[in-house]
């Protein structure tokens, strides 16, 4: 049944090559980064254990207890990433649960990440090549390592899909998602930049490992080895040193974690096999909501569902939540790059870009509900100004509070007219653009109730096309202010800091007017074939 199961993930694994060209170049894509970060890996791993054996054991524990925790944790927040094989879906063919959990955990190594995984725990412990035993050791603790990852992630998945399946839940960890994904690249940023002034400062690590970095790293690592999730990578070390006792803990430890994962991930899934899965719906509100407050018109009615889409569709929400959250990692960048607060004024254009950019695929998150477009013949003039008119009406008292905020935290209240010419002008273009883009290219993106994080099949470089070819649009129609806001900005020059918010704002004004109009003329024109495209999508 295991052997079968392989199989079985297998076949989903290659016909995901015959389902679209994007699907396929995504794979590829992956497949090719994954086989670069591979090589990367255990190729400084390898090199690392003969100028600095020591240090680079202590960087192999902390990195794999990192993989192993993002393995546990990851799949809590973007769920439902990887659904081929779910358990409800063998709910009727009585399979005995023990071959069942085998074969999940197998097929669970069939991926690009868990194949990636695989090998580069297999390759990294070839740091200990010049002790046989020790190398046996490493190669030990690194299928233990994996076997706790992919145990883990399902154990943790499965024990928590009564939450995975509310759909509050899903709302709240959708926003709070956001929060340590954004912020992974300034804290990787000012860690580094710790690092390389202690370099600077005279830190030299030493042929041998006996360096400073590795008298800072040693009380850390010692206490993640002792954790389930760095024990099984400091098997290597311990058998190097001779400290047969700690490896027998550790591997106690490692044991005892994967056994503890296998029994909870046991029981939950005979509680699953037996439960039907809740449909997560929310309790009924009360009113009608933004139904009742605008306009009861063509107009009106897109407007309050695109608003109601905004306050409570987490594929939304997590759009919205990066928006407080830039000028946090502004903030970051600048002070550890020494750039200072100058570089907050950038926040403003950036979420202006983020909230217009919001709705250049407003059809394909429509899912089914675009048929009723189609059925009841909405004009296309009234469904892309009720789409457009939530993200103005709540983005222009919004990206003009960044402008103000920026400056002055900069201290350039000479640079907010430049600052608001490019920003409402930037929000003003974003939106008329993704009114004409919608209204011309639909591409894949999660169902409703589904994770925002979930990249659907065939989705990644559609997706990855269309914000390029949007920047550019965007970018080229605000040449003008642009001409005239940076001298603005950098002479400094108030008299085209001001010319330069007139000309953003009729810039904006215009590209506003003409993408609505074009993008209603094109879905006029196409809404049988936008609604086929929708549709292949389920």
């Amino acid at each position: 049944m295991a052997a079968q199961l392989v199989r079985l993930k297998l076949t989903l694994l290659a016909n995901a090559f015959r389902r679209s060209v994007w699907q396929t170049v995504g794979l590829v894509l992956a497949s090719v980064y994954g086989a670069f970060v591979l090589v990367l890996v255990v190729l400084g791993a390898v090199a690392g254990s003969v100028a600095a054996p020591a240090l680079t054991a202590q960087l192999l524990t902390l990195g794999g207890a990192l993989v192993v925790l993002a393995w546990w944790v990851v799949p809590l927040f973007a769920f439902g990433v990887d659904a081929t094989l779910d358990p409800q879906r063998f709910v009727t063919f009585a399979i005995p649960r023990r071959h069942l959990l085998a074969g999940l955990a197998l097929a669970g190594l069939v991926s690009v990440p868990a194949a990636v995984t695989a090998l580069a725990a297999l390759g990294v412990s070839f740091t200990w090549w010049r002790d046989p035993v020790a190398l046996v050791a490493a190669l030990v603790g690194a299928v233990l390592g994996v076997a706790l990852c992919v145990v883990g992630s399902r154990a943790t998945t499965t024990a928590l899909a009564p939450l995975l399946d509310s759909r509050r839940y899903r709302e709240v960890l959708a926003v709070v998602a956001v929060v340590p994904l954004v912020l992974v690249g300034p804290a990787f940023g000012w860690l580094s930049g710790t690092l390389a002034d202690s370099v600077d400062g005279g830190v030299q690590v030493q042929v041998g490992g006996g360096s400073v970095l590795g008298s800072a790293l040693a009380p850390l690592v010692d206490v993640v080895a002792w954790t389930p999730f760095g024990a099984p990578w400091s098997f290597g070390p311990a058998v190097h040193d001779g400290a047969w006792g700690l490896l027998a803990a550790r591997l106690a430890v490692t044991l005892a974690t994967l056994a503890v994962a296998w029994t909870v991930w046991d029981r939950s899934l005979a509680r699953a096999l037996v439960t039907p899965r809740g449909g997560g719906a929310a309790g009924a509100g009360r009113g009608l909501g933004w139904f009742s407050r605008l306009p009861a018109t063509p107009t009106g009615a897109v407007a309050a569902r695109c608003a109601t889409y905004w306050v409570r569709d987490p594929r939304y929400a997590a759009s919205i939540a990066i928006v407080p959250l830039l000028p946090v990692v502004l903030g970051v960048v600048g002070v550890t790059g020494e750039v200072g607060g100058g570089l907050l004024l950038l926040a403003a254009p950036l979420v202006a870009w983020v909230l217009g950019f919001g709705i250049s695929n407003d059809v394909g998150y429509d899912n089914t509900a675009f048929a009723l477009h189609v059925a009841t013949g909405v004009p296309g003039r009234a469904d892309r100004w009720g789409r457009a008119l939530p993200v103005l009406v709540a983005g222009l008292p919004l990206v003009a509070a960044f402008a103000l905020v920026g400056c002055g935290v900069a201290d350039r209240w000479d640079a907010l007219p430049a600052m608001l010419g490019v920003s409402l002008g930037t929000l003003a273009t974003s939106v008329g653009i993704s009114s004409a883009v919608s209204a011309r290219l639909v591409y894949p993106v999660p169902k409703p109730g589904e994770s925002p994080f979930k990249t659907p099949q065939g989705a990644t470089v559609a997706t990855m096309a269309a914000q390029f070819a949007a920047m550019g649009i965007d970018l080229a129609l605000s040449v003008p202010v642009l001409a005239l806001a940076l001298p603005a900005i950098l002479l400094p020059a108030p008299a085209l800091g001001w010319a330069a918010l007139a000309v953003g704002c009729a810039v904006g004004g215009v590209v506003l007017v003409l993408g609505v109009r074009w993008g209603a003329r094109v879905l006029d024109r196409r809404r049988p074939e936008l609604l086929q495209q929708v549709m292949a999508f389920r």
